[in-house]
């Protein structure tokens, strides 16, 4: 995956999206192409509840704990998630508020009635 380096704007401030650089545009992409399988897109929104662990995840949602600890790596590494061990586990939540923030939005969007069609 690209390396991945903070907005050019400050934290908070609103960006001009047309003026975002290939690599960042190339990042964006890679991110909604990891939350558009399904299957990850249910483990975020495990992850949206609190802090899980992989075996309560793939309890949940009937996976096996090796397919969720591979989709887990991949989320991870586009940051989207956050591990932290305890004991023998590594539990997961969403990596910050503006995570959780883009996946409420977007089911707001698609639960909005949409009469002009």
């Amino acid at each position: 995956m690209t390396s991945r380096k903070p907005a050019s704007t400050p934290h908070g401030a609103s960006a001009d999206l047309t003026s975002l650089s290939h690599n960042d545009v190339t990042i964006l992409a890679e991110t909604f192409r990891l939350l558009g399988d399904p299957s990850r897109l249910k483990i975020m929104l495990c992850c949206m509840k609190g802090s899980t662990s992989v075996g309560d995840i793939a309890e949940t949602l009937d996976l096996s704990q090796s397919l969720v600890s591979h989709h887990l790596r991949l989320l991870r590494g586009a940051r989207l998630v956050k591990g932290a061990r305890q004991a023998k586990q590594i539990f997961y939540e969403v990596a910050d508020q503006h995570v959780s923030q883009v996946l409420l939005d977007m089911a707001i969007h698609i639960a909005e009635d949409h009469n002009d069609e």
